[in-house]
């Protein structure tokens, strides 16, 4: 092995300095080592998903004691559990006596958990309840002792249900993490007739062999539908309109919406904001799905929720009409569509995306089968829609790992987006989200920890 190959192994090895990450990103290009080098994956783990606020949970999983999920924080796998005492907690899915991964299973009820290598048993706060042949144990062994506890992530804060961890020791407060996309969350849960949102029992968990950001800016690009999904645009067009009473035709018109052209790229319109979240306006603008749709399920639900909250601010509510709500790193939420996306990133090149939908509480249960058909057929496995973009973030990582062109990329926009006066920027058929979303990151892989 020559001296600089040696070299070469080395300093693929060595973390990415501060000028390592500035140099990765230009104002309109992107260099590929920011998706497929695993130096710069682990320095993400540290500083992105171990530093800020990470959406892990949504209260109405964890209605009762005992209920848990088990998720992700950067590089660790975490149980989020309710407590007989009312409190949530997130803890470190790992006994403290040998280190076994105590849970497999994603969610569920559990009174006590027990680790199956030795049999030591944990409350849903952490806390050792019992261990097996108590007295082999020597005289000062105390159950009480946070060491032999399971370790407890220490920040928790919860918004209006939706349930986030930090790693880091002193993070911003969450709602000046999450900014002005408090909007979104607000949006959602105000549209519930009962003032209460609930997820369903089921979702879909989807894994890709990609980096988690491929997912995030897929999320936020106006222009691939018309490429990548004109496979089911296609046979769309060609159904006859209304031949479908199971849906209300609301999959056809689905499907038809993402046929984009120059009108549609140049109406929606795509926003960025501080910290990496962004944000464009609807485009689902026919059929039941439309908010300005007068059909007699969605009038049913106006008159519900405008006798609750009265008519002028029912019509503000339902008047917000966005699309793909990224709350930078890790979620998204369509609050008219009543769906949520987490994006849970697992090495440089596999993520895992977990799929949600939203039952509004007191709105008529129609109302949530459209929910379920639109989960159905934007995120399913089975999904023409999810299967597309899918292929296509595999095909963009396939590429990215290959050192044939270190730049991609993102100048589409970029003399015409506008900066507006609360700092966010602005545009349409712009590729403006991505460069947003990368000076976010840059920014939080240069700071150190305070």
């Amino acid at each position: 092995m020559t001296t600089r190959m040696v070299q070469e192994m080395t300093n693929t090895a060595d973390p990415p300095t501060v000028d390592d990450i500035r140099s990765l990103v230009r104002p309109d290009q992107v260099h590929r080592r920011a998706y497929a080098d695993p130096s710069v994956f682990a320095l993400e783990q540290e500083r992105i998903f171990g530093r800020l606020w990470i959406y892990v949970a949504h209260e109405s999983q964890l209605k009762k004691p005992g209920d848990f999920v088990r998720t992700r924080l950067a590089s660790h796998e975490v149980l989020v559990t309710r407590h007989t005492d009312g409190r949530i907690y997130v803890l470190h899915n790992r006994c403290p006596h040998r280190g076994a991964r105590i849970c497999m299973v994603d969610d569920g009820t559990s009174r006590l958990f027990s680790c199956p290598y030795h049999a030591w048993v944990f409350r849903p706060d952490g806390s050792l309840s019992t261990v097996p042949h108590r007295k082999s144990y020597p005289a000062g062994f105390d159950l009480d002792d946070p060491a032999h506890h399971m370790r407890r992530i220490e920040r928790v804060e919860t918004y209006r249900g939706f349930v986030f961890a930090a790693l880091a020791e002193h993070p911003e407060p969450l709602v000046s993490h999450l900014g002005a996309m408090t909007e979104v969350i607000d949006n959602l849960i105000d549209r519930a007739p009962d003032g209460e949102i609930e997820i369903a029992d089921s979702s879909f968990t989807i894994e890709y062999r990609g980096n988690w950001k491929l997912h995030t800016e897929n999320a936020a690009d106006v222009f691939h539908p018309s490429f990548v999904h004109s496979s089911s645009v296609m046979p769309a067009r060609r159904a006859p309109a209304n031949a479908s009473v199971l849906d209300q035709d609301q999959t056809r018109e689905m499907l038809l919406a993402n046929g984009f052209g120059t009108t549609e790229w140049e109406t929606i319109q795509l926003r960025g904001l501080a910290g990496g979240h962004t944000f464009m306006t609807s485009f689902y603008n026919s059929g039941v799905l439309a908010s300005q749709t007068t059909d007699p399920v969605t009038t049913r639900y106006q008159a519900a929720l405008a006798a609750r909250i009265g008519p002028e601010r029912a019509a503000q509510v339902l008047g917000m009409n966005r699309f793909n709500n990224i709350v930078y790193p890790n979620l998204i939420i369509n609050a008219q569509y009543q769906q949520m996306r987490v994006t849970i990133p697992i090495a440089v090149d596999r993520t895992i995306v977990r799929i949600h939908c939203f039952r509004l509480k007191g709105a008529p249960d129609e109302m949530f089968q459209r929910a379920v058909r639109f989960l159905t057929t934007i995120g399913s496995p089975a999904s023409m829609i999810f299967s597309d973009d899918v292929e296509m973030l595999e095909r963009c990582q396939q590429g990215l790992a290959k050192d044939t062109g270190p730049w991609i990329d993102f100048s589409r926009g970029l003399d015409s987006d506008r900066e507006d006066a609360d700092g966010s920027v602005s545009g349409a058929a712009s590729e403006m989200p991505m460069r947003v979303q990368f000076a976010a990151w840059v920014n939080y892989l240069t700071t150190e920890a305070a």
